[in-house]
């Protein structure tokens, strides 16, 4: 019996040395017709590798390719699946070793799935499908926290948004939230990322959907922080290689970039990188601070062009910062009055059509539109916050005439995005869903009502 029990014991053991092989991940990324990205965080001295095979073909096994990202002793990988078929469910599981120690691969915490995008244009009607999305994840970490009540709330969120059927997750911006004890340094904002990403309540959430990014304040640095952040570029390279976004910025600037997903184009916008100081004055004697930038000349001009390329039937342009809101007290488009003008006159001027806009930040939720003369009706849909503190709305934005059925919620919520129909009767519906996965509040946008007559 004694015997027994020790060697149940060492299987336990055993069993527990293999799970703590893989840091973090796999996490699966930008997925499109024929190539997808996944990654994951090893520990030190540990050689993963990928392994890949379509659904209905198990005999067929690929091998991803592997790009590694390391900092003293964070170590991520970043694997390229290639080859891919449209329209088709693979699955995938980790590799390698850990020293001479072989990597249980057979283990359900190693394997994840995912499926391509259909080749559907010029050939049938674009695919329904979904996304979530949201903002603000803070997670407690007592020794490094401010003092009194927790910040973060319990991580209920990711499991009940683990359970939906998406395509595709849109994380807006204070995905991670860094502290004194973090942003002063390189290291501390690697150690923040890889911390924050490595929690248990992360992991199904991350296997089996595609994962997208754009940072805010708190995942770029300290709060409120812009282009005069020291540490912009090592934070940068956090962010790259703790996503898998296609693309970061051009010119090895910025983190923006466009996803596309059957007939939605995302611009992922940069709200840091180039962000002037909030304390900068709106206004100079009553003309807009041509000074004060929110996503700089060169991201702007980027956007104009991809806007008017995009062939898309929604143009959902990404922001951390609120893009509509005229009353907000904290971080909003409205404080950059100039760079606002400039791309609402680009809208008018270029008729654009499928424009509406994405934001986070705000610790709480709500859409806002705008009415244009002759030309269709703008939103901003915010989305915040997961398990971040939540926000109460001041009397003032209260009564804000440009709020959508006058809703908005003061609770740890998400997006659910649904795009269906056909090319005529093509739609998005919106749901904002609680933590426990009750859906709050409902909002229908059709496509023909983005459109210019």
């Amino acid at each position: 019996m004694r015997q027994l029990l020790h060697f149940s014991l060492f299987v336990i053991l055993l069993g527990h040395v293999s799970l703590a092989q893989i840091k973090s991940g796999p996490m699966l990324g930008y997925v499109e017709l024929r190539t997808a990205k996944v990654w994951c965080e090893v520990f030190p001295g540990t050689h993963v590798g990928l392994e890949y095979w379509a659904v209905e073909e198990p005999e067929k096994i690929h091998q991803a390719f592997r790009k590694v990202n390391s900092f003293m002793n964070f170590e991520t990988v970043q694997f390229d699946l290639v080859d891919l078929q449209p329209g088709t469910r693979y699955e995938y599981r980790l590799t390698g070793f850990e020293g001479k120690r072989k990597i249980d691969s057979k283990l359900p915490r190693y394997h994840g799935f995912l499926t391509t995008q259909e080749l559907w244009r010029w050939r049938r009607p674009a695919p329904d499908f979904s996304l979530i999305t949201g903002s603000c994840a803070y997670f407690n970490e007592p020794v490094y926290d401010r003092p009194g009540n927790p910040y973060g709330s319990d991580s209920i969120i990711f499991e009940t948004m683990s359970k939906e059927k998406a395509n595709l997750m849109v994380w807006l911006g204070d995905n991670w939230y860094t502290r004194e004890a973090d942003y002063a340094s390189e290291w501390g904002l690697w150690y923040r990322a890889s911390r924050d990403r490595s929690l248990e309540c992360l992991r199904e959430l991350s296997k089996n959907m595609s994962n997208v990014a754009i940072w805010d304040d708190h995942d770029f640095g300290p709060n409120n922080e812009g282009s005069a952040y020291i540490f912009k570029e090592e934070s940068r390279r956090v962010f790259q290689s703790y996503w898998a976004n296609p693309t970061y910025g051009m010119d090895n600037k910025g983190i923006y970039t466009k996803v596309n997903y059957n007939d939605v184009d995302l611009f992922l916008m940069d709200g840091r990188s180039w962000r002037s100081s909030d304390d900068l004055p709106d206004q100079i004697n009553g003309q807009p601070n041509m000074a004060k930038r929110m996503f700089g000349q060169e991201q702007m001009d980027w956007l104009k062009n991809a806007l008017l390329n995009s062939t898309a039937a929604f143009k959902i342009i990404v922001s951390g910062s609120q893009m509509l809101n005229p009353l907000s007290p904290l971080d909003c488009f409205t404080h950059f009055p100039a760079e606002k003008k400039e791309l609402m006159d680009f809208l008018q001027t270029s008729k654009v059509n499928g424009v509406l806009f994405l934001s986070g930040d705000r610790h709480l939720s709500e859409i806002n539109k705008i009415e244009r003369d002759s030309l269709y009706t703008l939103y901003d849909i915010t989305v915040s916050s997961f398990t971040a503190g939540v926000s109460k709305m001041t009397k003032e934005e209260k009564v804000n005439p440009h709020r959508v059925n006058n809703f908005f919620l003061e609770e740890h919520n998400f997006g659910r995005f649904t795009f269906t129909g056909d090319k005529k009767n093509r739609k998005l519906n919106i749901d904002f869903v609680d933590k426990d996965g009750n859906t709050r509040h409902s909002f229908e946008i059709t496509a023909s009502a983005l459109k210019n007559k």
